[in-house]
């Protein structure tokens, strides 16, 4: 059995491996993911974003719990970030979820930036269609949390939660563009705090002014009490869930579906072009020590990143 029957058998540790070297750049990695797209589009993504600090993996954790009692199966890739020291990914958030590693259906998977901005990995998107031919119903995809320009998210996830919690300065956040314009459903996290109702107030004000009715989906406001409350806290999981499953049902039921997975084919398709065409060129340009020529160029002002640039086009791809 090769590794894509392993994988699409469910195999947990062939799907880790492959990501792993999906993350280290292995060529025969790739060939793998070609052979697994054929059975992938079935499982819903939801990303959770958020600023640092907003609860983002407690929240993931009590969703794992309320989906397994509705028996679906669920795979988890979480998004850290890189040590600038050791280049690895600091894990301490996974802790959280540790209760369910001896579950067959919750697969649970750190991802590490290295590097890249927006607030994912390079390879969440391969990554997403690995757990997705491995059966499961929900692919949840936390990311890093580093403010308010984290929008990537949105070429990946058909559902996307956005976490605020009092007293982080997310009142200000409210009126400003970015990351608030692509939530589905908003999330008043750690609502027992003082300011929840304000700010609860403050994001759905803005949604009264931004929403307009044939846009068809107004995104829900859901207040989430404190984890040191079981009770509350996973009635507003409940409720969370409740959300995401309607707004499944909406996509279904509208073009929004299609839309969504024409958005991220296109951004898969631009992001592998310049993994394949321009990272090879960049890296010659570092091996010829020509970057290093032209750096100085510009710093002289001799030349300018634009010229270059063109040089560059036309010497390597002949435009």
């Amino acid at each position: 059995m090769d590794r894509c029957e392993r994988i699409l058998a469910g195999d947990v540790r062939t799907a880790s491996r492959l990501i792993r070297d999906l993350e280290d750049g292995f060529p025969e990695a790739l060939s793998v993911i070609s052979d697994l797209y054929p059975h992938t589009g079935h499982a819903h993504v939801v990303g959770i974003t958020g600023s640092p600090g907003a609860g983002k993996s407690t929240l993931v954790d009590g969703l794992i719990e309320s989906l397994r009692r509705q028996g679906m199966s669920i795979g988890v890739l979480a998004v850290d970030p890189t040590s600038p020291f050791t280049g690895g990914a600091i894990l301490g958030d996974r802790i959280r979820m540790q209760r369910h590693t001896e579950d067959p259906e919750v697969f649970v998977r750190s991802l590490a930036t290295r590097g890249a901005l927006g607030g994912l990995s390079r390879v969440v998107g391969d990554g997403i269609h690995v757990l997705d031919s491995m059966g499961k119903d929900i692919v949840v995809v936390e990311t890093v949390g580093c403010g308010q320009q984290e929008v990537d998210i949105m070429n990946h996830a058909h559902t996307i939660i956005l976490v605020l919690v009092p007293g982080m300065g997310d009142s200000v956040q409210v009126i400003k563009a970015g990351v608030m314009e692509i939530a589905d459903i908003f999330v008043i996290n750690k609502a027992d705090r003082d300011g929840a109702d304000v700010l609860f107030n403050e994001v759905s004000m803005m949604l009264d002014m931004a929403f307009h009715a044939e846009q068809g989906w107004r995104p829900p406001v859901i207040k989430i009490g404190s984890v040191l409350e079981p009770i509350t806290f996973m009635q507003g999981i409940e409720e969370l869930v409740t959300g995401i499953t309607k707004h499944r049902r909406y996509l279904a039921a509208s073009n929004g579906l299609r839309e969504r997975m024409r958005r991220k084919a296109l951004y898969e398709i631009k992001d592998s072009l310049e993994e394949r065409i321009l990272e090879p060129i960049y890296d010659k340009l570092l091996e010829n020590n020509l970057m290093e020529d032209m750096v100085s160029r510009v710093v002289d002002r001799k030349s300018d990143p634009h010229t270059l640039s063109e040089e560059i086009a036309k010497r390597y791809l002949n435009i």
